[in-house]
């Protein structure tokens, strides 16, 4: 909470921060305070009101639906794109014979750590690799 809102909301805060206010100047805060909540009361029961009456609306809607055999399900209908179709995965391009095990790798991505090390310590190109 703010300051304010603090003093205004706790009694001996409250009663200090006006204690030099004269009589009249009190009663003129008084009636400002009367006016505020007044009108948040009008803006309250207008909200009520037009929440009631949405709602309401809504209970209507859902009686004319169950009349006519419609769920809301029904309302949404048919997603309007069909999920894409993976592709296939794509075939091997490089391929490195490592301590007798084959190590493959499609060409795309980041570039596997043995083709790296070979390509770098036995100054081959990754055409060297090709299969």
């Amino acid at each position: 909470m703010s300051d304010f809102t603090d003093i205004l909301t706790h009694g001996r805060r409250f009663k200090a921060a006006v204690k030099d206010l004269s009589i009249d100047e009190l009663r003129e805060v008084a009636g400002k305070l009367e006016k505020v909540i007044a009108d948040r009361e009008v803006e309250e029961a207008a909200a009520a009101e037009a929440q009631k009456e949405r709602l309401q609306q809504i209970e209507a809607l859902r009686k004319q639906m169950e009349e006519m055999g419609l769920s809301v399900e029904d309302l949404e209908g048919p997603s309007a794109k069909a999920a894409p179709k993976k592709r296939a995965p794509r075939p091997p391009k490089y391929a490195i014979e490592v301590n007798g095990e084959r190590i493959t790798w499609t060409g795309q991505g980041r570039t596997p750590n043995v083709f790296k090390e070979a390509i770098k310590e036995d100054g081959k190109s990754l055409d060297d690799f090709l299969i």
